[in-house]
């Protein structure tokens, strides 16, 4: 973290309202409201001899009203290839020579140049997302009538690793240390999927019920340690199942007797968004601790809870557990589309999230903005 020669106050963590609503029961890991009251940080600030107690209300952003959207993609739309347009906007291009210090390696040469392997690897692929999604809103603002644009974007949210892309343009990190967790994450995760056989399989052509039913079938004929549940609820007729290798074997083996059309076996280390990668979580929770999160200066919307919240001890909890938690994605379209958001622009690699936007409202109007 950046040294500073201001004197700030020094803050102590009183008291923090957070627990799991029933949604649990359905896989969800929420952060529930306590008798139906927002959740609210209580705070000791101490400065000199004086101490002051102030309220952070997490629940500031509830009542968020949409109209333009930025969202960021996850693992699995990097392509090599991509980032080239950075080369054309210096503010793009510093952001990858920020990210070679960072990493200690060319993240622009292998993004445009490969090999694919490697770039398709956990720990590549999530800080080559993370830069090239965040030199697209350079290469946007450099665009005539793109700082309107940017102006104009009232919520945002991503993916995945994409939640990191969108609290960092909200302000809620800065470029550099969401760079350093998103590589913190990627390796944590790369070495939880190491320590087990795991795997994630997308189910295409069956409702959220089905899928549910058809992994409780799988569980039935594995051990515990193999088990699977829904890891990401993307849009209807396509969901991610997550779990041991077996567990992912049964669930491919018995989809078509409960009317899938198919399955689609992932490229990824392991079995994200389940407890396989409860290993990762401690690292996490280490590395965001040290680093400072402010609140966003617009709503974010959660992966965990589909909510957006604006206290960052809470944001923090957040995402320590999301890599554990299943993306609520398809939740969080819907409410965007229901609060009357009027356009959305996806800024990244490829068009996963068109897609997924396309298949919940065929009306919904969003626009890529690639580099």
């Amino acid at each position: 973290m950046a040294s500073s020669s201001l004197a700030i106050p020094s803050v102590s963590l009183k008291t923090l309202s957070f627990t799991s609503s029933d949604a649990f029961n359905k896989g969800i890991r929420g952060f529930g409201l306590k008798n139906g009251n927002p959740p609210r940080v209580f705070m000791s600030l101490s400065v000199g001899s004086q101490t002051q107690n102030v309220v952070v209300d997490d629940a500031l952003f509830l009542d968020y009203k949409p109209t333009f959207a930025f969202l960021f993609p996850g693992q699995g739309a990097q392509a090599v290839g991509m980032g080239k347009e950075a080369h054309s906007v210096s503010a793009a291009s510093e952001l990858f020579k920020k990210a070679n210090d960072i990493l200690g390696y060319d993240l622009l040469e292998l993004c445009t140049g490969g090999p694919k392997e490697k770039l398709d690897s956990t720990v590549i692929s999530q800080p080559a997302i993370y830069v090239t999604s965040l030199a697209a809103v350079e290469v946007l603002r450099a665009r005539d009538g793109g700082q309107q644009i940017i102006d104009s974007v009232d919520v945002t949210c991503g993916l995945s690793l994409g939640e990191y892309t969108a609290l960092a343009f909200a302000g809620a990190f800065s470029f550099e240390d969401g760079l350093k967790l998103v590589k913190l994450r990627g390796e944590a995760m790369q070495e939880a999927a190491d320590a087990a056989k795991s795997a994630m399989v997308s189910v295409i052509g069956l409702d959220s019920d089905k899928v549910q039913q058809l992994c409780d079938a799988a569980n039935q004929d594995v051990d515990e340690a193999d088990r699977v549940q829904i890891a990401n609820y993307l849009c209807p007729g396509n969901y991610a199942v997550s779990g041991g290798v077996k567990g992912v074997e049964a669930v491919e083996a018995k989809a078509k007797s409960f009317k899938a059309r198919m399955t689609v076996r992932l490229a990824v280390a392991g079995a994200f968004h389940t407890s396989f990668m409860e290993p990762a979580v401690s690292r996490l929770e280490a590395a965001l601790a040290a680093t400072e999160i402010r609140q966003p200066r617009i709503p974010v919307i959660s992966n965990v809870d589909a909510q957006p919240h604006a206290d960052p001890a809470t944001i923090k909890k957040i995402l320590a557990c999301q890599v554990t938690s299943p993306v609520q994605w398809e939740t969080t379209v819907k409410t965007l589309l229901t609060k009357g958001l009027k356009k959305s622009y996806e800024l990244g690699p490829g068009k996963v999230i068109a897609g997924i936007f396309k298949r919940i409202d065929k009306k919904a109007e969003i626009e890529n903005i690639s580099v």
